[in-house]
């Protein structure tokens, strides 16, 4: 499948809503229904663990199971309406200069650095401890981490289904925009691995846009 990359025509000064998410932080925001959603990747290379959960519903969330069903595709791009488990779609990607977004390597943690890399690495911070702290503050909890997608980061799979998690293929000013079919609560944790390349071993801000 040839990666289809579509420019928006948005533009950042007529945002409703522009911040910052510092490397290693985590983000929980409304994107209302028609609401559009862009992250851009400020520096390049900075994978974004993000989960989509119904503000109406939180015990409908984002399923990466019908998601790749659905569209016969492991990779999110151009097109995409992201699912739910209830199988609505959430969200539809609009509009991006990256592509090949994944969707099946989820988030790291402290017991996958364990397994991945090294016993001395359980201890370094991770995704799922970026995702809780802001889903607490929600009145949420692990219960609602489910599956996520990794936006800008690259993890080719071959024939035989094997995963690799590879080199980063975005660059700085690069970004996905997506178009809320429900009320959702974006959840982003800006992940701050620094032991594979999926951040090139330097995890960098990334910018949260939204327009109505």
């Amino acid at each position: 499948m040839v990666t289809e990359f579509l420019e928006s025509k948005l533009d950042e000064k007529n945002a409703v809503y522009v911040e910052d998410v510092p490397a290693g932080e985590g983000w929980l925001h409304l994107i209302k229904k028609g609401q559009t959603f862009r992250i851009l990747d400020l520096e390049g290379n900075q994978a974004v663990d993000t989960l989509f959960i119904n503000a109406n519903n939180p015990e409908e969330r984002y399923s990466v199971q019908q998601t790749v069903q659905r569209q016969a595709n492991c990779l999110v791009g151009v097109g995409t309406k992201l699912y739910s488990n209830d199988d609505n779609p959430m969200l539809t990607v609009v509009a991006d200069t990256c592509g090949d977004h994944d969707t099946l390597g989820s988030a790291c943690s402290c017991e996958s650095n364990t397994c991945r890399y090294d016993l001395t690495k359980r201890y370094m911070h991770a995704c799922r401890e970026s995702f809780l702290k802001v889903l607490l503050a929600k009145g949420l909890d692990k219960r609602d981490q489910v599956n996520n997608l990794n936006f800008f980061m690259y993890v080719p799979f071959d024939e035989k289904g094997n995963l690799n998690f590879a080199d980063g293929i975005s660059s700085p000013g690069k970004y996905v925009e997506m178009k809320a079919e429900m009320d959702v609560y974006a959840v982003v944790s800006n992940c701050p691995q620094l032991n594979n390349p999926c951040n090139a071993y330097n995890p960098t801000p990334v910018r949260m846009i939204i327009w109505d």
